[in-house]
């Protein structure tokens, strides 16, 4: 008896918590600025719900620090038996990018909804700057190999002054014009006569 209460019990939250399912369409919105977008959030509840419409920065964010969404642009609809709830935003700005979530009964969240506002791109004004890019590019490196060709010149101009400026003197004319003067015809004099005997004692002892 036990068991076959508490599977009805578990019948019951399952159902409910089926019938509580908040659906929330569509899961991703890319607008430009400037559009009209829309979304809604939908429950089968079969009774009035209320709902309240919220946004964060992502998906994880924590419900405590999603923040309610109000001001001139945005506006709420609820229309339809099945308590479809809507939320517009005119005249869309790239701040108003992010996640936008429904709360119904101030209880139960919905799955939320992406929103990315992106800026124009004019496809021309891209290929102007690409290609404004690329020859900026190709001039830094011409730039770039015109200085090292200069660096490799001046290094080469200085190393052939320093060889010139520290060339070796030819030695083959270093005596050119200088006369060697010889004595009575003979480059030695005799010095036997200088001798003296072995033994003898110098004349200045």
């Amino acid at each position: 008896m036990r068991w076959l209460l508490a599977g009805c019990c578990g019948l019951a939250l399952i159902s409910l918590s089926a019938a509580l399912q908040v659906i929330q369409k569509p899961r991703f919105y890319g607008v430009k600025p400037g559009r009209i977008l829309s979304m809604y959030c939908s429950s089968e509840s079969g009774k009035p719900d209320t709902f309240q419409w919220y946004k964060a920065d992502m998906y994880d964010q924590k419900p405590e620090e999603r923040v309610e969404v109000t001001g001139k642009r945005f506006e709420y609809s609820n229309k339809g038996v099945h308590q479809n709830a809507f939320l517009y935003i005119r005249n869309t700005h790239r701040e108003d990018s992010g996640v936008y979530f429904c709360k119904m009964n101030n209880a139960t969240w919905g799955p939320g909804t992406e929103v990315r506002v992106v800026r124009r791109t004019d496809i021309t004004k891209a290929l102007h700057f690409s290609r404004m890019k690329d020859g900026l590019i190709i001039f830094q490196g011409l730039l770039l190999a015109v200085s090292i060709a200069a660096m490799l010149l001046r290094k080469h101009t200085q190393s052939e002054k320093s060889d010139s400026i520290y060339e070796e003197p030819e030695t083959d004319h270093i005596y050119e014009g200088l006369a060697i003067e010889t004595c009575g015809g003979g480059l030695y004099e005799e010095l036997s006569i200088y001798a003296q005997a072995e033994g003898a004692e110098a004349p200045w002892e």
